[in-house]
C-alpha cells in the first residue's frame, strides 16, 4: 500500500521573511549615446589633466629660487651671486653663512641644496647632497662650475649627503609615494563599492588596518630589509607611510561620500595627479612652476615624501610639518564621514 504524498505549508512568517530579503534592482545607469560618450569624456578629461599637469611640471624643469649657501667675503658673495644670476636667472636664492661648518650643517638639514665655500687665494670647495638626486647635483655643479671658471677658482667638489646604495637615481621615494597614493585611492574607492553598508566604526577599523599594513610593507620593501633605498629608521618610515595611506584613503572616501560617483574622478585629479606631480619625489619643489608649488605643502603625498626624505637623509627635515598636515587630512575626512554616516540612517528610518 503506497503512502499518500505529503505536502508542507510554509509558515506565513517564513514567507514574509523571504520577501523582506528581496533587494531592489540595481540602477540601470546611463544608456544610449550618454552611456557611450560619458565614460569617454570623463576619462579623456582626467587623462588630459594628468598629461598637462605633469608636462607643466617636468617638460623643462629648472629651479626657481633654489636655496644655496656661500661662504666668503662680501665682494666674493656679490661676485658669486652675480655669476649665478647670469648663468640661470632667478634660479637661486643665495644665503651667506659665516663658515664652512655652518654651511655644511645647513646642507645636511636641507636648508640649502649646495654650499660654495671660498678659501685662501683662489681655492674653493663645492658641497652638495647626492641624496637630492642627480638632477639637483647636475644643476648645482654646472652652475657653480661656471662661477668658478669665471672667477678663476680652483674648485673641488664634495658630496656631503650621498645617495643610498639602493637608490642611486634618487627616485625610490617617488615610486614608494606613488604606490601608497594609488593604494590609498583604490582602498577608498573599493571600501564603498564592496561594503556599502558597513558601519562607520568597522570602516574606520578597515582603514586603520590597511594603513598600518601599508606602512609596514612599504618600509620593509624600501628599507634595509628590502632594497635599502630608504635608510631611515624602520618605525619612522612605516609611521609616515601609514599616515600617508590613511590620509589618502580617508580623503578618497570623503570625496565619494560628498560627491557620489563624481567623487572618484575628483579624488583621482586631486590626490593622484596633483599630489604626485607636486610631491618632490623626482625633483625638489623649487623646480615646480609657481602655480603648482603651494600644493606640495598641503597635499598628503608632498608632505609625506618630504618627511620620508628627511628621515632617510636630512636630519628629520619636514617631519613635524608632514605629520601635522597628514593628521589634519585624516581628522577632517573622518569627521566628515562620521557626520554623513550618522545622518544617513536617520534619513533612511524616516523614509
Amino acid at each position: 500500500m503506497s503512502t499518500p504524498p505529503t505536502t508542507s505549508v510554509e509558515p506565513h512568517h517564513a514567507q514574509h521573511h523571504y520577501h523582506a530579503m528581496d533587494t531592489a534592482p540595481a540602477p540601470q545607469g546611463a544608456t544610449g549615446m550618454k552611456g557611450v560618450l560619458l565614460p569617454v569624456a570623463i576619462v579623456l578629461v582626467i587623462g588630459s589633466i594628468f598629461v598637462s599637469v605633469f608636462l607643466a611640471a617636468f617638460h623643462a624643469p629648472r629651479p626657481h629660487d633654489l636655496p644655496v649657501a656661500v661662504v666668503g667675503t662680501t665682494p666674493r658673495l656679490e661676485q658669486i651671486t652675480g655669476g649665478l644670476e647670469l648663468g640661470l636667472p632667478g634660479g637661486f636664492e643665495v644665503k651667506r653663512y659665516p663658515d664652512a661648518n655652518a654651511a655644511r650643517h645647513a646642507l645636511q638639514d636641507r636648508k640649502v641644496y649646495a654650499a660654495y665655500v671660498t678659501g685662501p687665494g683662489k681655492s674653493a670647495e663645492l658641497l652638495h647632497a647626492g641624496a637630492n638626486g642627480p638632477s639637483v647635483t647636475s644643476t648645482v655643479t654646472g652652475a657653480f662650475s661656471g662661477v668658478a671658471k669665471a672667477s678663476g677658482d680652483r674648485l673641488t667638489v664634495q658630496d656631503v649627503v650621498p645617495a643610498s646604495a639602493g637608490d642611486t637615481r634618487g627616485m625610490s621615494v617617488f615610486y614608494a609615494g606613488f604606490g601608497v597614493v594609488l593604494a590609498g585611492f583604490l582602498f577608498g574607492m573599493m571600501t564603498y563599492q564592496m561594503a556599502p553598508r558597513l558601519e562607520y566604526r568597522w570602516r574606520l577599523a578597515s582603514l586603520a588596518s590597511f594603513s598600518i599594513l601599508a606602512g609596514v610593507l612599504v618600509a620593509a620593501m624600501a628599507g634595509s630589509l628590502g632594497f635599502s633605498a630608504l635608510p631611515g629608521p624602520f618605525l619612522g618610515i612605516a609611521g609616515v607611510i601609514a599616515l600617508m595611506a590613511a590620509a589618502i584613503g580617508s580623503a578618497t572616501m570623503m570625496f565619494m561620500r560628498l560627491f557620489g560617483r563624481a567623487g572618484m574622478s575628483l579624488a583621482a585629479v586631486v590626490l593622484l595627479t596633483f599630489g604626485n606631480s607636486t610631491s618632490g619625489g623626482t625633483l625638489p619643489t623649487a623646480y615646480l612652476p609657481d602655480w603648482l608649488h603651494p600644493l606640495s605643502e598641503i597635499l598628503p603625498v608632498g608632505v609625506g615624501v618630504r618627511a620620508v626624505q628627511g628621515l632617510s637623509h636630512f636630519n628629520d627635515d619636514g617631519l613635524t610639518a608632514g605629520v601635522v598636515v597628514l593628521l589634519a587630512w585624516i581628522l577632517v575626512a573622518t569627521v566628515v564621514l562620521f557626520l554623513l554616516d550618522a545622518r544617513g540612517p536617520r534619513r533612511a528610518a524616516v523614509d
